[in-house]
């Protein structure tokens, strides 16, 4: 396997020093992230697709299945997954500041990555934070009205709205919701950038993305209600705003990471797909008339070892 797939992990890149974020980093973030968007508005919208889909799924599930009380839940608890979901904005926004193509497909090159298996852990780790969300947003629902599921969106809408019950729900809720959000943000606030862009660990990754949180609280506290009011707007028709207002906040979020973090003082080389193996029998007869396109790969196997 070659050295540039999987190298290990220096433990000076383990601690990244952390800069001051101002507001204005936060303007530059956005302006870069936009300009990302127009750069690749095909690639982009492609991808985030599956964002308004996925959100038209989870208001058939609570309807078809008369889980209403469990809509609201699992469209803000989506957000909790975005971070991992916008892996491929960070891919195709490091690509772009390098140089790099930056067709669709490589959006999937993160498979690649020395820092795969971390990448799977903290997602992971959020689809564990979001299953609790959804488990404890249920069980406040329980507690407050039982059992008994409201046989529409109108009774729903004002059980909740129109009761001192409802009006608990709803504000205790809501803040136990942005405590989870709270989480998430400390956790991945720069996490997948950096795993795409050092070869380290999901801890060190995570422990960094405190770190820039704790440095920076009112930045990054005004960073989490620019993402919260973006996913609202995005929301509101029918989920398919997020198929831009994600990407947009995606790639943010790679140029934020350059913003908040140092640079690494010694870069890895990129990493690139594994080379392919030649099967000789998959190119027979082919090979027959077209010896040079096998010898070719001969020499360039040969070059690589």
């Amino acid at each position: 396997m070659s050295a540039d797939i999987i190298a290990p992990i220096d433990p000076a890149d383990e601690v990244p020093d952390i800069r001051q974020v101002a507001i204005g980093d936060l303007k530059h973030a956005l302006v870069k992230g936009f300009d990302d968007f127009r750069a690749m508005p095909t690639h982009v919208v492609f991808l985030c697709l599956i964002y308004p889909v996925v959100g038209l799924l989870i208001g058939r599930l609570a309807f078809g299945y008369n889980a209403l009380p469990l809509l609201y839940p699992l469209a803000a608890g989506f957000a909790l997954l975005g971070p991992f979901l916008a892996i491929g904005l960070y891919e195709l926004s490091r690509r772009r500041e390098a140089g790099l193509d930056t067709s669709w497909h490589h959006a999937f090159d993160v498979r690649y990555s020395p820092s795969l298996p971390a990448i799977l852990l903290l997602g992971g780790l959020l689809l564990l934070i979001f299953t609790v969300w959804v488990a404890i947003a249920h069980s406040l629902y329980v507690a407050t009205f039982g059992y008994a599921e409201p046989t529409s969106l109108n009774t729903f809408a004002q059980q909740v709205l129109t009761t001192k019950q409802g009006w608990y729900l709803a504000i205790v809720g809501n803040l136990v919701g942005f405590l989870f959000a709270l989480l998430v943000l400390m956790l991945t606030v720069v996490s997948f950038p950096m795993l795409l862009d050092r070869h380290v660990g999901a801890p060190s990754a995570m422990l960094t993305s405190i770190r820039v949180v704790l440095k920076n609280p009112v930045t990054m506290a005004l960073w989490g209600l620019i993402i919260a009011t973006g996913l609202l707007i995005g929301s509101l028709p029918l989920f398919f705003g997020l198929a831009i207002v994600l990407p947009i906040l995606g790639h943010a979020t790679w140029h934020l990471y350059r913003r908040a973090v140092e640079p690494d003082s010694h870069p890895r080389p990129a990493f690139r797909p594994r080379p392919r193996r030649i099967r000789y029998g998959a190119q027979f007869p082919a090979s027959l008339f077209v010896p040079s396109a096998v010898e070719d790969q001969q020499t360039e196997k040969g070059d690589r070892s």
